[in-house]
């Protein structure tokens, strides 16, 4: 069950898989409803548009979910070119720059079938069916998924909070109605937000290789939100991503609250084979 080494690790981390696939080399197709090079903006080099997005800015800061701890409920889905695959329940504790600790349950058998506990320099996973133990370096994501993660960028992806955004580097941006649009360019890509007009909350982030050799793409959806204890916080999350085989990933969080006492102990049974 489930013995895609990239797919396990993407659910583990509910969504590194988002960006890429060992099994396949080149995204093919753009599929956001707007590619990160053709949005028509106004000019950030003048006075105005540099106030404009300077409040966009702080707007969106004044979102981002800076916490203690998170404890959550996610049930996952994942579809690929085989069709709709099991559904997966996955716990989800962070001690904020600590330790990332996630447990992933088969949802129709109820049996928990791998842990993980990432830290700042480390990975270990657990195979809890064929009592197995993995040690890695953190370098370990950014080998199977070929993306730049850090422990930062996996603690803000799985909080709500955007990632791979260099506001320092905001290079086009407009604003209307229903929405405001701003795009940076980092050091590894292109970056289309979404926002909300009156609020600056998140509600779609477009990313698109820098290096146009790889395109690599992807897309993220946040919607439900849910104001509670100070925080926006997205419910529901969509993440596709098309290559040669199309990706859908959602995550729908059942439970989830913010700084509360929790453990993040990660006990390794003597008779597991380490690997």
């Amino acid at each position: 069950m489930m013995k895609q080494p990239v797919f396990i690790l993407g659910v583990l981390v509910l969504a590194i898989s988002v960006f890429s696939c060992r099994t396949v080399k080149q995204i093919n197709k753009v599929i956001a409803p707007k590619d990160t090079t053709a949005v028509n903006t106004a000019d950030p080099t003048k006075a105005d548009s540099l106030l404009m997005i300077s409040n966009t800015i702080t707007g969106l800061n004044k979102n981002y979910i800076d916490f203690r701890t998170f404890n959550a409920k996610i049930k996952v889905d994942y579809q690929d070119n085989k069709g709709k695959q099991p559904d997966v329940t996955a716990i989800v504790r962070i001690v904020k720059d600590s330790a990332i600790w996630i447990s992933l349950t088969a949802s129709i058998l109820n049996i928990e079938i791998y842990r993980v506990l990432v830290k700042k320099d480390s990975v270990i996973l657990l195979n809890k069916q064929e009592k197995v133990v993995q040690y890695h370096s953190l370098d370990y994501l950014q080998e199977v998924t070929q993306i730049p993660f850090d422990y930062k960028t996996l603690q803000d992806l799985l909080v709500g909070n955007p990632i791979f955004l260099d506001s320092s580097n905001i290079v086009s941006y407009k604003k209307t109605e229903n929405q405001v649009l701003l795009m940076s360019v980092g050091l590894f890509f292109k970056h289309l937000l979404t926002l909300s007009p009156d609020d600056n909350v998140l509600q779609h982030s477009k990313l698109d290789d820098v290096d146009m050799a790889r395109n690599r793409t992807a897309d993220i959806t946040y919607s439900e939100y849910e104001s509670k204890n100070g925080y926006n916080f997205s419910t529901y999350r969509e993440i596709t991503v098309s290559e040669k085989n199309k990706l859908d990933i959602s995550l729908k969080f059942r439970q989830y609250e913010f700084n509360k006492e929790l453990s993040v102990s990660f006990n390794i049974p003597k008779n597991y084979t380490r690997k």
